[in-house]
């Protein structure tokens, strides 16, 4: 983190381009469906966090690639999840919008 970033007395942004790049990798290595992965099956493509009712997308930076999955009943409520990866407890968005 840039102590430069920091302003005493305010909440720290995160706006610090290595700690979000650090953030992004190491987080990836906690896919639960990596695109990228032998077994990933064409049916989940449209079944992505970022367009679960249930994602809420970070701020700043890391919220363009970022959110938390806040559904009770899936394993990864509470914890931050990439916008292309997918659980099965997906709920669609009525408004169809993602990310």
């Amino acid at each position: 983190m840039s102590a430069n970033r920091v302003v005493p007395g305010e909440a720290w942004t995160g706006d610090d381009r290595a700690h979000n790049d650090a953030c992004h990798e190491r987080w990836l290595q906690v896919q639960n469906r990596p695109t990228h992965q032998p077994g990933y099956r064409d049916d989940w493509y449209d079944a992505q966090c970022g367009g679960c009712r249930f994602w809420i997308a970070l701020s700043g930076e890391l919220g363009r690639d970022w959110g938390v999955c806040t559904h009770a009943g899936s394993a990864f409520d509470g914890r931050a999840r990439f916008e292309h990866d997918g659980c099965e407890l997906f709920t669609a968005r009525e408004d169809g919008s993602f990310g």
